[in-house]
């Protein structure tokens, strides 16, 4: 019984934890992109966002913290009129750096694209392209 009420704080952190992180409405015109080339853009800078990746002993869900961390890297290059976010680094311990680009026309060849809506792949056939859904 002890256990069980130990256990019930826990879940609702868990449940908290994406409370709050939430997409602008200035950054929904950010894309992100994962592989492209960017050199034909304009760096603004570099954001380094972070989130819990743990809650005590538990580790959070990996998935859910690299979207966390998108969409705060996201909030944050609209900020500086940027346009485009790349990452610089795989996350760590819950934080992430991102490059902030103002391409406008000059879009990168490769990568996905954030807040993309679905298109037939325009690849060889067997490559997927993949989009985050709302849920």
């Amino acid at each position: 019984m002890r256990k069980t009420l130990l256990l019930v704080p826990v879940a609702l952190m868990l449940g908290a934890c994406t409370w709050g992180i939430t997409l602008d409405d200035a950054a929904k015109n950010v894309r992100t992109v994962w592989s492209g080339d960017v050199s034909s853009c304009r760096e603004l800078g570099k954001v380094t966002v972070s989130v819990m990746n743990r809650v005590g002993p538990i580790n959070r869900n990996d998935i859910k913290v690299r979207d966390e961390l998108e969409v705060m890297a996201r909030n944050e290059a609209a900020k500086m009129r940027a346009d485009t976010i790349k990452p610089l680094a795989e996350p760590s311990e819950g934080s992430q750096p991102w490059g902030a680009y103002q391409c406008g026309p000059n879009r990168p060849a490769a990568g996905r694209a954030s807040g993309a809506s679905p298109r037939p792949a325009q690849s060889a056939p067997g490559n997927a392209e993949t989009f985050p859904i709302k849920g």
